[in-house]
């Protein structure tokens, strides 16, 4: 599936690859396509290759497959500094499982000490997850389409305590607050995840709307058409109006503007030429 994703990848991103061994092929299937392919040798590591196409302009950046810890740490690398967006592969069974195997993986490769603020980095690379399953009748599809939405961290402590006028009212104001500062640090929820897309008794059916965030990020990253067409989608299947656009509201005033208060043009007006 990851090879056919690449078809439906704008021609004008530059694709960078990494893999510990090659197994995509992309260049003979897309030969048409910017494409640097990297694998690490004895002489030459995968982080070394990753720091190379940091340095390429490279649009998307793919890991064939994330199967041991320094893959899971070059995945999270260029995720977060090295492209627009990153592709790759895992035999996770689950959401919460792929969450944890990645946060593992960061603690035993050394990146991180404290198992919440690995969980933390990876959360936030992760947009969707597209499971694939084979059955036992060896029918392979998609199973459901998983969206990661970090949990941001609000403060919710109050200064109530200095309105109260009794030893008591400030203590339980005291106590409120602490109840909320030991809740965040041992039982603080970093992500909720909801599947957009499931496979039901041989349909697939759309569940849950796509997060507000994320669509604001889809659609700066389409052109025109595709836009249109998201919109559309959007529209139709969960009743979500398309953003106002800045760009159209202006062209809209200029065009109903007095032809008296239209801004006139600045400089020298072109001189005539005489035959």
């Amino acid at each position: 599936m990851l090879m056919a994703m690449i078809e439906n990848i704008y021609e004008t991103m530059n694709l960078r690859i990494t893999e510990t061994a090659f197994e995509l092929h992309l260049r003979k299937i897309y030969p048409t396509r910017n494409i640097l392919s990297m694998r690490e040798t004895e002489t030459v590591s995968g982080q070394d290759c990753l720091d190379v196409q940091k340095k390429t302009d490279g649009s998307v950046n793919i890991i064939g497959e994330v199967a041991t810890d320094p893959v899971a740490s070059w995945m999270i690398q260029s995720a977060q500094v090295a492209s627009k967006f990153t592709l790759f592969t895992h035999h996770a069974k689950t959401f919460p499982d792929l969450v944890t195997a990645l946060r593992n993986s960061m603690l035993r490769a050394g990146v991180f000490k404290d198992e919440r603020t690995a969980e933390e980095q990876v959360v936030q690379v992760l947009n969707f997850d597209i499971h694939l399953v084979k059955d036992f009748r060896g029918r392979r599809y998609i199973e459901r389409v998983t969206e990661c939405i970090p949990v941001e961290e609000k403060n919710e402590y109050t200064f109530d305590h200095r309105k109260e006028k009794t030893l008591e009212g400030k203590l339980d104001k005291f106590m409120d607050n602490a109840t909320i500062f030991f809740s965040k640090t041992t039982n603080r929820e970093l992500y909720k995840y909801r599947n957009i897309l499931e496979y039901q008794d041989g349909n697939y059916v759309l569940t849950n709307p796509i997060s507000e965030h994320n669509i604001k990020e889809m659609r700066n990253n389409m052109d025109d058409s595709d836009v249109q067409g998201f919109d559309e989608f959007l529209q139709r299947n969960w009743g979500i109006k398309p953003p106002k656009n800045i760009d159209d509201v202006q062209d809209i005033t200029t065009s109903t503007m007095p032809k008296n208060d239209v801004p006139k043009k600045r400089g020298r007006k072109p001189k005539k030429i005489e035959a």
